[in-house]
């Protein structure tokens, strides 16, 4: 079911949303979080579909907020809700917020969040330099950046680590999970070798890349490069990473969804290695309430 409320208030979408609770028999015992996404008006509906599918595996109350500070004319709320089949497993409020309204977006939220319950704000295009300090990253139980959508990918990494508070996460740590899980496994394989250098292969727009090298550099304590073409070719976010030992080259290199194992005086092989979808990524930054104290010591080590 969907609802319009044109030229509306928080207090009466509220109301509005305790009255279909109540007629439809739904209850907001179920939601286990409240997950509020500030976003601009092209992609409302990319976000709420990525968020409804999160939902099914962590209910949760969705609150859009899409602002639009500069549109003319007086400051107005216009406010839709959707629950049912057209909301997942979650209540989908969406708040159109125009001129001042814009500007008060703790306000806008406050009345609508699930008491007792964690908050997670996610930023999917443009974010805050410093997420824990802005308006609503002071409410927040955790907070969702994405540097890949940042105009600078690497300025904005070492802004996220200058400014980094517990709670803070980055969309382009959480692409990296099957990689850094993969090469483990790679490393255990030359555990007894002396390795000479890591060479990550990756886009200049792929702020996971950097991500990775420092991964490598901080972790593993192994000098680090990042290469960001591959045989005279630019590449797609990450294309792979080879690692350079005393005794050979051992490498992992992808090509569409999978990624082909190198090394000297061993067979080949091949393992499936997807990109991570926005749903992947939000269904595992929403199951840990907790810091993410792996991803805050690369952050603060790697972007210095």
């Amino acid at each position: 079911m969907i609802v319009d409320l044109p030229n509306t208030t928080v207090s009466k979408v509220s109301k509005k949303l305790s009255r279909l609770r109540e007629e439809g028999g739904v209850v907001a015992l179920g939601r286990v979080l409240t997950l509020v996404i500030q976003t601009d008006f092209r992609r409302i509906e990319e976000v709420v579909e990525a968020a409804n599918t999160a939902s099914r595996a962590h209910p949760a109350r969705v609150i859009v907020l899409a602002d639009e500070v500069d549109v003319p004319g007086d400051a107005r709320l216009d406010a839709q809700i959707r629950v049912g089949g057209d909301a997942g497993a979650s209540e989908v409020v969406i708040l159109r917020a125009y001129g001042g309204l814009a500007q008060s977006l703790r306000g806008l939220v406050g009345g609508l969040l699930l008491p007792d319950a964690p908050i997670v704000v996610w930023w999917p295009n443009s974010c805050p330099d410093s997420p824990a300090q802005s308006d609503l990253g002071k409410i927040a139980t955790r907070r969702l950046t994405d540097s890949a959508n940042q105009q600078d990918p690497q300025k904005y990494l070492k802004l996220l680590a200058k400014n980094y508070q517990p709670g803070d996460g980055d969309m382009a740590w959480t692409r990296l999970t099957l990689w850094r899980s993969q090469l483990a496994s790679l490393f255990d394989r030359i555990s007894d070798e002396q390795i000479d250098k890591v060479e990550v292969v990756g886009s200049e727009l792929s702020p996971s890349a950097d991500l990775l090298a420092a991964w490598f550099r901080v972790k593993l304590g192994v000098h680090t490069e990042i290469s960001r073409t591959h045989k005279g070719k630019n590449v797609l976010g990450i294309g792979g990473v080879k690692i350079h030992y005393k005794g050979g080259e051992l490498k992992m290199m992808r090509s569409a969804e999978v990624a082909k194992i190198k090394q000297t005086g061993k067979p080949s092989a091949s393992i499936l290695l997807p990109r991570r979808s926005v749903v992947d990524c939000l269904v595992e930054e929403m199951k840990f309430m907790g810091p993410d104290e792996t991803y805050a010591e690369i952050l603060k080590g790697g972007f210095k």
